[in-house]
């Protein structure tokens, strides 16, 4: 009882994401907001490794870590936030965020030399198919619901960039603190955002509570919560219970972004979603793993 409560609650809480960010959006430029949420996070996290006396990485893992961090926090979380302060909707950007695993496999294959089998090719072709369907029909109408390209190309390379982190972290670091990892690759995610807030942001921040409150929610729930639930599940019910799990987002977050936003799509597109779903559980089935991918929420 208490494993599916603590999976539901998981799923509740990891579909709010972009939620958050399409609500926070009109009151702070997304560079400066994430750019505060992963400081914030960072300062969270270290004070949880100072109580359980996890030591700081040094020379070559500091490093890595870093770069983990400003990839698979920094640059995924400031572009798909940028993409849907730019129009890219809640639940296709949630959808999108499901790929990174079959990202992540096929950057094995061209990086690492591992073999991915056949039928986990099948899975990304039949995903890539259904994130067809999903963009195009946005892409090529205009006035409400329609994606300009930059977003839609800003949305496929912070997933890229969350990949190319996850890839980084299942190397030779992976056996870190969870507490101290965790930190430290927040703040190498936090220089990223505040580097574009710095340089392409408008620093927009208009201290409405609406902001302060998705703020909050990103740092403690988003953060806290949800990734304290995702690692007590992955290894109290195993990664592949946790994968089956990851895939009831995206239609939930399609479901609130509905509910809250308005946000609609249509025939082609639902089939889309579907298609895409189907091709990432097409794709897991097959994957091994060495270990739990763990990743932030956007």
């Amino acid at each position: 009882m208490l494993a599916f409560l603590a999976s539901v609650l998981f799923v509740l809480i990891w579909s709010t994401g972009f939620i958050v960010a399409r609500a926070v959006m009109p009151h702070g430029s997304p560079e400066l907001v994430v750019a505060v949420r992963l400081a914030l996070v960072t300062l969270l996290l270290s004070a949880a490794a100072l109580h359980a006396r996890q030591v700081l990485p040094r020379g070559r893992r500091l490093a890595l870590h870093l770069a983990a961090g400003a990839l698979l926090h920094g640059v995924y979380l400031t572009l798909s936030w940028w993409a849907v302060d730019h129009g890219m909707p809640a639940g296709i950007m949630s959808l999108l965020g499901a790929l990174q695993p079959l990202m992540v496999a096929v950057a094995c294959v061209i990086f690492l030399s591992e073999r991915l089998p056949a039928r986990a090719w099948s899975g990304l072709g039949v995903a890539i198919i259904g994130v067809g369907c999903v963009l195009a029909p946005a892409i090529e109408r205009s006035g409400a619901g329609s994606i300009g390209v930059l977003p839609a190309i800003a949305a496929l390379l912070s997933i890229m960039g969350m990949a190319a982190g996850t890839l980084i972290q299942r190397g030779a670091i992976a056996g870190d603190g969870i507490a101290i990892s965790g930190a430290v690759q927040n703040a190498g995610g936090a220089m990223v955002a505040m580097t574009a807030a710095l340089f392409v942001g408008e620093a927009q921040w208009d201290n409405s509570p609406i902001l302060w409150m998705g703020l909050g929610w990103s740092v403690i729930v988003l953060s806290g919560a949800g990734l304290s639930l995702l690692i007590w599940l992955v290894r109290h019910q195993g990664p592949t219970r946790m994968s089956m799990l990851l895939l009831l987002v995206p239609p939930l977050a399609v479901v609130e972004a509905w509910l809250i936003f308005g946000e609609r799509l249509g025939a082609v597109q639902l089939a889309g979603f579907a298609l895409a779903l189907g091709g990432v559980l097409l794709g897991r089935s097959r994957m091994k793993r060495r270990e739990a991918e763990v990743v932030e929420p956007a």
